[in-house]
């Protein structure tokens, strides 16, 4: 099997043609979906152990399409995100060509639970899943929620810049606890699966002069403990412990996509 240069199926067209030359191609399979064979060989006037790289890739992109590479199987029922988290629904974008995401409507109200280990499952599942499979019972919902907890105290998202900077100093040199909690409601067998990923970040010691100028880069006020992992936040670090890194941006996926695949959701 031939991959191009960076797994990607058109920049790897001149090596294909290189190797191969005018001998037929009958499929390649590359990262970003599968190239199927629609021409009957490869033709130009570059020899093959010289080609003209744009020559060969505009030849060959003529008579080669992309298909799309999926996993998810098409005839499962709908999947349905219960959040109106952007950082959630980017990490279903990575292997999911089909689900819906939907706001819960659902306000997190104080509910008496002290413990940040209940209260994450709680939220995930109450506040999100089930609120929103009392209006889409043939679906299947996935809810999360993600508390940090600094110094026994649980960390809500910042919302406004002072308060991210009082985060941040209280963090600087310290370890913050995040418990990102998924729930997943099943249409089918009518069964709820849970999953609580622990995930500790230890933070290096810094000043407010590199706090303020962190915050203004990434502008993290809709995230728990004030910085983004998948952005910049990785300054600020001394070191993360996680068997899930996608966990601290919002979703385990590792977990999810084996608990998709256990459901049917999933090509095997």
């Amino acid at each position: 099997m031939v991959k191009g240069d960076g797994l990607n199926p058109i920049n790897g067209l001149p090596l294909l043609c290189q190797m191969l030359g005018q001998r037929t191609i009958q499929q390649w399979i590359g990262h970003g979906g599968r190239m199927i064979r629609t021409g009957q060989g490869l033709s130009g006037s570059h020899s093959p152990q010289n080609p003209s790289r744009h020559q060969l890739a505009g030849t060959l992109a003529g008579r080669y399409q992309q298909v799309p590479l999926t996993v998810q199987n098409p005839s499962a029922p709908n999947i349905i995100l219960a959040s109106s988290s952007r950082y959630r629904r980017g990490l279903l974008d990575r292997f999911l060509d089909e689900f819906e995401t939907v706001a819960p409507g659902v306000e997190e109200a104080s509910t008496g639970i002290a413990d940040p280990e209940q209260l994450a499952p709680h939220h995930a599942r109450i506040s999100k899943a089930e609120a929103v499979s009392m209006r889409y019972r043939d679906s299947l919902i996935i809810g999360a929620d993600q508390i940090a907890v600094l110094d026994g105290t649980v960390i809500g998202k910042p919302g406004f810049h002072a308060r991210a900077v009082e985060q941040l100093l209280a963090a600087s040199g310290k370890t913050m606890q995040f418990l990102t909690a998924v729930c997943v409601l099943d249409p089918v067998s009518r069964r709820r699966y849970e999953h609580v990923d622990h995930t500790i970040v230890r933070f290096r010691k810094f000043d407010l002069r590199q706090v303020e100028a962190y915050l203004r880069h990434d502008e993290p006020y809709d995230c728990a403990g004030s910085f983004k992992i998948e952005g910049a936040g990785f300054v600020l670090f001394r070191s993360v412990t996680t068997e899930d890194p996608t966990a601290l941006v919002g979703l385990p996926m590792i977990w999810l996509a084996a608990t998709l695949r256990e459901l049917g959701h999933l090509l095997p």
